[in-house]
């Protein structure tokens, strides 16, 4: 049976079937008299803090009869009050691990972590141990009871793939949560990644923009949809860095956040990712039938044993100063020593007689 990750299965924020996920539902009493909704909400919220709800309230994460509301709004008898995030409730209990972090940049309000590959993002599905919220639990010196209603592991606003390697960034406290996941809801975060796909890409730049949703026959997948009443919208935006010939390095920007998109799209253009097991990219996509070759591309899959893919680039306005940050991060070793023997196979084959 495959091994397979939470994040490949479920969805999470910021790379996700997009929409308002409920959280709690408040069934206004008839007898209640008139108060203020952040007070209804904090008095029958015990495990949350008022200041939280409030944050909510300011990023339009509080809906009342289905419509967005301020703090100051008096509830009424009848009122159905809602807390919606885009993203689902997650419910585990987080165990603390003291696990080694490549912390890009850190503050009082978030930090930015680059992500090895291999290492699954959020428990669950097997990986209950050893994922990055375990490592941050035990950084950031909090964790989640099985039956903590305070969502205080919904620091994670984002995620990539457990083969990706790359940046995310994570909140630290309320504010910084529910602002960042508005940024990810509305498509105002930058997001460049490096890829190295299968074939010569004959444009150096361009546009993918198809649908995706699950793959019916096979769950792990998602698959392009040409018809527009079925998959979720997605617009991936990529250029050309390098040329091998048998395949191509390539930065792609994310317009929108979907789950494996850029292997969805890429394969879908007849360019999977280099050594992407699921969508085609471990078999041989472009060369010659000679045992040579063949060897060679085996030696290029031991150095890179994953997809050829890293989240290098990440831009959004900071919580609290509203000014734009940006972080960039080194491709890491193993898509770096593919990309080398890639140089030195093109010029081998360019000084051949």
């Amino acid at each position: 049976m495959a091994d397979y990750s939470d994040e490949e299965l479920d969805i999470l924020p910021g790379d996700e079937e997009q929409g308002m996920f409920e959280h709690f539902r408040f069934l206004v009493d008839k007898g209640q008299e008139p108060m203020r909704v952040d007070k209804y909400m904090s008095s029958h919220m015990e495990d949350t803090s008022r200041h939280r709800i409030q944050c909510a309230i300011k990023e339009q994460y509080v809906q009342v009869n289905d419509k967005v509301v301020k703090a100051n709004y008096i509830v009424r008898p009848g009122d159905v009050i809602r807390f919606v995030m885009p993203y689902r409730r997650r419910g585990l209990e987080i165990l603390p691990q003291d696990i080694p972090l490549d912390i890009v940049y850190e503050d009082e309000d978030l930090l930015v972590v680059n992500k090895p590959a291999g290492m699954v993002v959020h428990p669950g599905h097997g990986h209950f141990e050893s994922t990055l919220v375990n490592a941050l639990a035990f950084h950031l010196g909090i964790s989640q009871g099985p039956e903590a209603e305070d969502e205080r592991m919904g620091i994670l606003v984002h995620r990539i793939d457990k083969d990706t390697s790359g940046l995310l960034v994570v909140a630290k406290n309320d504010e910084a949560q529910l602002n960042l996941a508005r940024q990810f809801f509305v498509h105002s975060i930058d997001r460049l990644y490096v890829a190295v796909v299968w074939g010569n890409i004959k444009e150096d730049e361009g546009t993918i923009d198809a649908n995706i949703g699950r793959d019916p026959s096979d769950r792990l997948r998602f698959k392009v949809y040409d018809d527009p009443e079925k998959g979720k919208h997605a617009v991936t935006h990529y250029r050309v860095l390098e040329r091998f010939g048998f395949v191509t390095v390539v930065e792609c920007r994310l317009e929108t956040g979907r789950t494996h998109q850029i292997r969805v799209h890429m394969s879908s253009i007849g360019h999977p990712l280099f050594g992407d097991d699921r969508y085609g990219g471990t078999e041989i996509r472009k060369g010659t039938i000679y045992a040579k070759y063949r060897q060679f591309i085996q030696n290029c899959f031991e150095l890179c044993p994953r997809q050829a893919l890293h989240a290098k680039v990440l831009g959004f306005d900071h919580p609290r100063t509203r000014k734009r940050v940006r972080f960039d991060s080194e491709l890491p070793a193993d898509m770096q020593a593919l990309i080398a023997k890639w140089r030195a196979y093109t010029k081998e084959k360019r000084e051949e007689p």
